[in-house]
């Protein structure tokens, strides 16, 4: 069986030098086993959901539909079980993925290579199809086809890392490659968007799906017009706000940097074989970033580098001893417009035609041993988020139809505990707490009153507040009778004695006993006025008006005697008035 691979190696070879007379780019890529199973799913998935079903598939349809693909495009005999139902549409879908890529399977290879071939020199059927058929169903020994990575038995416990993690960093290493030759390949680009974890799951992935659908355009291109626009855009140019994909700039935004970075080295240096190992490096540095030595992930990306920097030296000087030598090769480039696809066109020819090279090789891996591994929705986790599959990544999330999930019972226990008062915390209130604004009342409370004509009416009046008379300025305002002059000089000097005996502020005054019986006489006055006034309040009749006060040291007139009013508040000292003013502020 090792003739078989040489042979598969030699259409292959032969289809990329001669590729240009019926392809319009020669970045076109080839799907392998793995990768043309993982697309069926897919496109099986999407004529289900079409139908009125969900975006799923089973194993077993998936196995049947493979078989009836393979026998039908190498024009084989059916097999003995029927048809699916749609299979006319999942065939075309099939082949409708591939165009969209700019990929093509091995089978359409095979059907190509009669009519790319050299009569005089190349070979006239390398590859039966019936054997190509055997290989795509994995019913050889793996150990038979030279150069598969994928062990025939399962691996034992003394291995650092299990197959299938290590075959899924190769994929990604892989896919990464593949963007930078094929920028339209959405399976490579469905592989590593989120890888290393970007914050990029299904959400974004479906987000940037339906904007490729909506512009008719590559996953990728979608991608990079939106974070082109966002960073070169002006004010016209700018995505608007309610795009969907603005919810994940940071992270397109790091991807396509990433890119941009790989693009660089791809095309700043020109040795193949060094640029090869720059990208291989960069793309093993990204994904074991922050992981300890003895992680999985790290163990699979360090083998995995060792052995694609070996084979991109290898392939290098193999091209290098073709286009020395007689043998045919690889075709340079051509200066023909169609012959390059611009989109990720930065230099670098020698470098691109060496990673086609081994992208061709991976292709011709054999199916893995283990379809149902292959198919899963629980794939090896490389990122920081849950592993996630093809199928359910392609797979739009759920929409929500605005009925509330939540039983009613529980809604009417979360209404209860928002009605029932909540308990204050008793905290310490500082000097200014008249300043603090009140915390607003329970809802309970707010509802206790729901309209103005349930507040309670029976309300009691607030007692009437009687403004205060300044005495000082009324008698400042008020004649005084010339008989009153004397006492009011003396009664002066006897109260700046004693506010100057508490104060200190002001001299002295001797005290005799003169002072003592005119203090005595101002008491006794001070209290038949008091008297005077409780009379004049209770004395005369209730429908009479009250009657005005009379003024400071005036006399009271009442019917059948005269009262004299006692003087009241003497005349502060100079500068009092003022003094107490300010303290009362």
């Amino acid at each position: 069986m090792e003739a078989l691979g040489d042979h598969l190696k030699v259409m292959v070879k032969i289809f990329r030098r001669e590729c240009h007379g019926v392809l319009k780019s020669e970045r076109t890529t080839i799907q392998g086993a793995d990768e043309m199973l993982m697309i069926l799913q897919l496109v099986m998935a999407e004529v289900n959901k079409q139908h009125g079903g969900e975006f799923k598939v089973a194993l077993s349809d998936v196995l049947m539909a493979w078989k009836h693909l393979l026998l039908d495009k190498l024009h084989l005999p059916p097999p003995n079980f029927a048809r699916l139902e749609n299979y006319d549409l999942i065939l075309e879908a099939y082949e409708s993925f591939l165009k969209r890529s700019n990929t093509v399977d091995l089978v359409d290879i095979l059907s190509m290579y009669k009519q790319l071939r050299l009569v005089d020199s190349d070979p006239q059927e390398p590859v039966s199809p019936i054997q190509l058929f055997e290989f795509l169903s994995g019913n050889m020994e793996v150990s038979e086809l030279p150069g598969s990575s994928v062990p025939s038995t399962p691996s034992s416990k003394s291995r650092p890392c299990s197959s299938q993690m290590k075959m899924a960093v190769r994929r990604v290493f892989c896919s990464y490659l593949n963007l930078l030759v094929n920028s339209k390949n959405d399976m490579a680009l469905a592989l590593t968007l989120d890888v290393p974890s970007r914050s990029l799951g299904r959400q974004a992935f479906t987000d940037i799906k339906h904007a490729a659908r909506k512009d008719n355009t590559s996953l990728f291109l979608a991608v990079t017009s939106f974070v082109r626009a966002i960073q070169l855009g002006g004010k016209g140019y700018a995505p608007a706000e309610s795009d969907p994909l603005r919810k994940h700039v940071k992270g397109l935004s790091d991807f396509v940097q990433f890119l941009d970075n790989l693009e660089e080295i791809l095309g700043e240096i020109p040795d193949p074989s060094v640029c090869g190992a720059r990208l291989v490096t960069a793309i093993r540095a990204a994904l074991v970033k922050g992981r300890s030595s003895g992680d999985v992930v790290y163990v699979a990306a360090e083998e995995t580098t060792k052995e694609l920097k070996e084979r991109i030296c290898q392939l290098h000087q193999i091209q290098k001893q073709t286009a020395n030598g007689s043998g045919t090769g690889i075709s340079p480039a051509r200066p023909k417009a169609y012959a390059v696809n611009h989109a990720t066109a930065y230099g670098g020819r020698d470098t691109v035609k060496v990673l086609m090279a081994l992208l061709d090789e991976e292709a011709l891996t054999p199916l893995c041993q283990n379809k149902a591994d292959l198919l899963s929705e629980d794939q090896p986790v490389l990122s920081e988020a849950e592993g996630t599959s093809i199928l359910t990544l392609f797979r739009s999330p759920e929409v929500s139809t605005g009925c509330s999930p939540e039983p009613l019972r529980n809604r009417v226990q979360s209404r209860l505990d928002l009605l029932k008062p909540k308990a204050k915390e008793r905290v310490v209130r500082s000097q200014f707490a008249c300043t603090y604004k009140d915390e607003e009342l329970p809802l309970n409370r707010v509802l206790e009153f729901p309209s103005t004509s349930q507040v309670p009416t029976c309300v009691h009046p607030a007692p009437k507040i009687i403004p205060a008379v300044d005495e000082d300025v009324e008698e400042t305002t008020t004649a005084k009778p010339p008989s009153e002059c004397q006492n009011k000089e003396q009664s002066d000097v006897r109260r700046g004695a004693a506010i100057g005996q508490r104060s200190g502020n002001a001299q002295n005054r001797a005290a005799g006993p003169g002072n003592r019986k005119k203090t005595s006489i101002q008491m006794q006055n001070k209290g038949n006025k008091r008297k005077q006034v409780d009379s004049d309040q209770h004395g005369g009749s209730e429908n009479e008006p009250p009657q005005k006060k009379a003024p400071t040291g005036a006399s009271l007139k009442m019917p059948g005697k005269t009262v004299s009013k006692a003087p009241g508040k003497k005349k502060l000292i100079a500068g009092q008035g003022k003094l107490t003013s300010f303290f009362r502020v």
